[in-house]
């Protein structure tokens, strides 16, 4: 059988790094039909988007996507291509694993990490609703909100303040929920924690939290507890192996992934996933680091773990163990890696990318 899946090879880094991950999953033997597609600064310089119909065409199509990393301007701009593809594509479900591997530097490295991120995708702060300060819409907002709010008042004055909207329903809150303790169950995981800052805000987080609550009844074999949004913070960083499963808001879920990747190496280990009744995207936590473009220098496993879990996803569940025990047996044999991966940042012995991908892929082939 073979399974069709749009290629996008992103910008800055993201082509070599989606030819590194594309080798190694052409190595486990799973027959793929790659629909190549390009989007991000580079195609926009060309054609005026960063995201051209074919691509969206593609990934409807295929309904499964694996993304190399894009450029997002921090303040102006486009948006981010990655929020765009899951609201316009229904992926509410962000799966971000977080799990250390022997090799990996890392303060927590005698500690056994293995945590999921589930992060609901559509709403929160992330859904965009924003308005822009100084402009007429805004005045008008502000003044609606400050003749109705019982318990704060937005400043007012020309030019004085921007907003967003933080909305969070029940539906979607429910679906997100159901989602991580399924995930629980199907792959034997203990615990599920609800993340939140219900204390503050009660009619939108404690939304969130009473859902979760609900939920949970419905899963008895699956435990549940809930922690305020700061104080997981500091739970993750004293005691991270306490966890399993968090599930939490869009703006939660893209700051706690970040922090937990950061206990198992960072970034450049990290997988994600991005989920929905249409289809599915797979795509590495980090950016492109336009930087290193053309290097050949940058650490290639998130993507290629991205890969494995896309693979998971099609039901190639053993190419998906035998991909992430290659990538976990390079790393730990600490020779054919990424300079990061090495414990002297300068080591001399440090392969590029693509080296160590195909280091991989000979780990693949062996069987080993």
């Amino acid at each position: 059988m073979a399974y069709d899946v749009t290629l996008i090879t992103g910008d800055g880094t993201g082509p070599e790094l989606a030819e590194a991950a594309r080798k190694c999953v052409d190595a486990t033997g799973v027959r793929i039909n790659w629909d190549v597609q390009e989007a991000g600064v580079d195609v926009m310089a060309r054609t005026g988007t960063p995201l051209p119909d074919a691509v969206m065409e593609s990934v409807r199509r295929t309904r499964c996507a694996l993304k190399a990393p894009i450029t997002t301007p921090v303040g102006t701009g486009f948006r981010s291509i990655n929020v765009y593809l899951r609201q316009a594509l229904g992926l509410y479900a962000c799966l971000r694993p977080c799990k250390h591997y022997a090799g990996v530097r890392t303060f927590f490295d005698r500690v056994p990490i293995d945590l999921i991120i589930v992060r609901e995708n559509t709403e929160s702060l992330y859904a965009g609703i924003e308005f822009e300060r100084g402009k007429p819409e805004t005045a008008e907002l502000i003044e609606y909100i400050n003749g109705h709010s019982k318990s704060g008042k937005v400043k007012t004055g020309k030019d004085e303040t921007g907003i967003t909207i933080k909305s969070i329903s029940v539906s979607a809150s429910e679906r997100i929920v159901r989602y991580a303790f399924d995930y629980a169950r199907k792959h034997g995981r203990r615990r599920v924690t609800c993340v939140h800052k219900a204390n503050i805000l009660k009619f939108t987080d404690g939304l969130f939290l009473d859902v979760s609550r609900r939920v949970a009844k419905e899963y008895p074999d699956i435990e549940h507890e809930d922690r305020i949004v700061d104080n997981m913070c500091m739970q993750l960083v004293q005691k991270p192996e306490m966890y399993d499963i968090l599930v939490l808001p869009n703006l939660y879920g893209d700051v706690l992934s970040d922090l937990a990747a950061g206990l198992v190496g960072g970034l450049g280990v990290a997988p994600g996933a991005n989920i929905g009744p249409e289809g599915a995207v797979f795509e590495a936590t980090h950016g492109s680091a336009p930087k290193y473009k053309g290097l050949n220098k940058v650490n290639p496993t998130a993507l290629i773990l991205s890969a494995m879990l896309m693979l998971r996803h099609l039901g190639e569940v053993d190419a998906g163990d035998r991909l992430e025990r290659a990538v976990s047996a390079v790393i730990a044999e600490g020779r054919e890696v990424t300079y990061d991966l090495k414990p002297n940042r300068d080591d001399p012995t440090a392969v590029g990318t693509q080296e160590m991908a195909a280091a991989i892929c000979r780990r693949l082939q062996s069987g080993k």
